[in-house]
């Protein structure tokens, strides 16, 4: 099952704000661990999700700049809050708020990745679609993939340099 061979659903798939979905992954961002709530919400299976890239849950409105900056903050071993929808097995969407972590070895070094998720807030979710819409808008202004990147990360840091905040003052900012 390849993510792009799924096609998207406007069916959420619910669950409840006291559970916590929970994945690790080796460095190249292949699943090592999912716990029971991330299998049933992304309607896997553990043998279906252990060894499949992460990116098999990626919803196809995500733009890529967001899932950049994650990937450059964790691999220069900090932590990361951030609004993502995923998709599942079905084409089923759930929106999560995650906790992206590096996992360091005895002497510092990075030997994985670990996320925590709970469900996104309601009442953020669609500032949150209306401002990734405008992000992919712009990264599909560009024929060449990695320039659409780059540009959908300048709007953000532009947006986020308008609004006087860094990225976690943003994504916490929202939360209150």
């Amino acid at each position: 099952m390849k993510n792009n061979q799924i096609t998207p659903k406007d069916i959420e798939n619910i669950f409840d704000e006291n559970e916590i979905i929970v994945s690790k992954t080796d460095l190249k961002g292949h699943i090592t661990y999912a716990n029971d709530v991330f299998c049933r919400v992304a309607e896997m299976s553990p043998d279906e999700a252990i060894g499949t890239p992460h990116s098999i849950i990626r919803h196809p409105d995500m733009p890529r700049s967001i899932f950049y900056m994650l990937w450059q903050t964790i691999q220069d071993k900090k932590e990361i809050f951030a609004y993502v929808k995923n998709m599942a097995k079905s084409g089923n969407y759930y929106w999560v708020f995650a906790h992206v972590t590096p996992t360091l070895d005895e002497n510092g070094e990075i030997v994985g990745y670990h996320s925590s998720r709970r469900t996104a807030p309601k009442k953020n979710i669609g500032f949150i679609s209306d401002l990734y819409n405008k992000i992919r808008d712009v990264e599909k202004g560009y024929a060449n993939r990695k320039e659409g990147m780059e540009a959908g990360v300048a709007f953000i840091n532009n947006f986020l340099n308008e609004k006087n905040m860094s990225y976690d003052e943003f994504v916490w900012g929202l939360e209150n």
